[in-house]
């Protein structure tokens, strides 16, 4: 199976949902990026490392690197391996002092909130990528559509987007579907 490096881009907020947040995938020799809804924690935990910033006391995260380098445990690579009903599953292996490794199993957010702090390879596959990653044009905005895929396979982003493009429309109907959808979803996260 062909791994795909993937860069961090940012962090962006959605207004239209509580503390939710996208985590923002590039691909690292190409033109794909994949959205991630991630919690505010976890946000606030890769946005903070990205743009340097040292807070007072450790984050939880900056805690974990602390503990597995104070035990000789460093991690190797996380990998994005699986995209079910719009919930995305990592994990995350790492190397003992001794040579052992490990394939721990993560959520997306806290793999890649460790992945910043110790400047490991972020990777996804490409069926991934196309299921669930975007190419965008010159100002962002997605040329590729994923229209043709059935609605509980989209990313939650998507499903906002489109549930906004509904109640616009005013197919109110199609908008409930979606919202359900969604609730189902993020319930899952």
């Amino acid at each position: 199976m062909e791994r795909i490096e993937l860069n961090v881009l940012g962090i962006s907020y959605n207004p239209l949902k509580d503390n939710a947040y996208a985590l923002l995938l590039e691909q690292k020799d190409g033109p794909t990026r994949l959205p991630i809804v991630i919690g505010m924690s976890e946000a606030q935990s890769i946005q903070a490392k990205v743009m340097s910033i040292v807070p007072p006391r450790p984050l939880t995260h900056d805690l974990m690197v602390s503990i597995m380098h104070r035990f000789g445990i460093f991690p190797d690579f996380v990998e994005i391996y699986s995209f079910e009903n719009g919930v995305f599953a990592s994990h995350i292996q790492l190397t003992g002092k001794d040579g052992d490794t490990w394939l721990l199993d993560s959520r997306t957010s806290d793999a890649v909130a460790l992945a910043v702090r110790v400047n490991c390879p972020i990777y996804t596959t490409r069926d991934i990528l196309d299921r669930a990653g975007y190419v965008p044009d010159e100002d962002g905005v997605p040329i590729t559509r994923l229209d043709t895929l059935p609605l509980d396979e989209l990313p939650v982003e998507r499903l906002e987007a489109r549930l906004q493009q509904c109640i616009a429309d005013e197919d109110y109907e199609r908008a409930a579907e979606i919202k359900k959808i969604i609730e189902q979803k993020t319930q899952q996260s």
